[in-house]
């Protein structure tokens, strides 16, 4: 990065702001008036425009001024954090493992299937979500370590990422105590009655969910469709009515949100992936995560 001002000019240029005249600032700083003045001309030449105009027996902030006082605090705040920072990353060994969480896989299952390398002493775990697209690309620019995923990357001969099974897990139906006893009735056909929810199409699994009711001759009462997974069960759990979800985390749905497992999902199951950047794992944790899911 190549600046026209150095950081010197914008730190004279905030002492003054803060002193509120270059007087000041300059027995703050222990230096002569004419180079602290000298200094801050030097910044405002480098923008382009005044930082400070006079008013009265002082110096106030231009509207210029104002922004860059601000852009000033944040940088000068993090350079009294650096001491600290340096001091503890070469005092404390971590191993840094960058994990992207496709939106379409369930939260509640993201820590389950990291459990293997959660007890990693000096774990600096990393999680960014987005949409599946946009983390091969973070993950094929060396950007992330792993993306997690309900599928397989598609084949792409210009994006060098490849996946690996994490297995798959069954889907059941589960619900809120007020829509229980009716969904129990009579299930699956029960769900043309009671409130349905389901995950958007963005999901793997929604796919087989619509496959699975076109198998059974269903047609189900759609009062709400989710994105994200959590959102999912949280209406799920507060009453709005039944859904599909893992069984991977049923224990989670039933004590979290005091759900009841009404049945199965037959035939549909949520299948998990770990997609990596390199044909042969190198990062140690990775490797763990594969072989303990295998």
């Amino acid at each position: 990065m190549s600046l026209s001002y150095s950081y010197k000019h914008l730190y004279y240029f905030w002492v003054v702001a803060k002193e509120g005249g270059v007087s000041r600032a300059a027995d703050r700083l222990g230096m002569a008036v004419q180079t602290v003045s000298t200094q801050v001309r030097e910044l405002e030449r480098a923008l382009g425009y005044a930082l400070l105009k006079p008013a009265g027996r002082g110096l106030v902030l231009t509207e210029a001024g104002q922004v860059a006082l601000r852009q000033a605090d944040q940088i000068f705040q993090l350079g009294e954090q650096l001491p600290a920072l340096v001091r503890d990353a070469a005092s404390t060994p971590t191993v840094r493992l960058a994990v992207g969480i496709s939106n379409g896989l369930p939260k509640l299952a993201v820590r389950r299937l990291l459990l293997p390398v959660m007890d990693e002493p000096g774990l600096r775990l990393l999680c960014h979500e987005d949409q599946f697209e946009g983390l091969l690309s973070e993950l094929a620019l060396h950007r992330l370590d792993v993306v997690l995923a309900d599928r397989a990357a598609p084949a792409n001969p210009n994006l060098k990422v490849y996946s690996h099974s994490l297995g798959a897990s069954a889907m059941a139906w589960y619900a809120p105590g007020a829509f229980y006893e009716q969904a129990l009735a009579d299930f699956p056909r029960s769900l043309a009655q009671v409130p349905v929810l389901l995950p958007t199409t963005h999901s793997a699994v929604r796919a087989r969910i619509d496959q699975w009711f076109e198998r059974i001759g269903v047609q189900p009462r759609i009062v709400g469709e989710f994105e994200d997974s959590a959102l999912l069960a949280t209406f799920g759990g507060g009453g709005m009515g039944v859904f599909p979800a893992t069984e991977l985390v049923q224990d989670k749905l039933i004590s979290r949100y005091d759900l009841r497992r009404v049945g199965d999902c037959d035939g549909v199951q949520e299948n998990f992936f770990a997609i990596g950047a390199d044909k042969k794992v190198a990062h140690p944790l990775i490797r763990r995560l594969l072989l303990a899911w295998h």
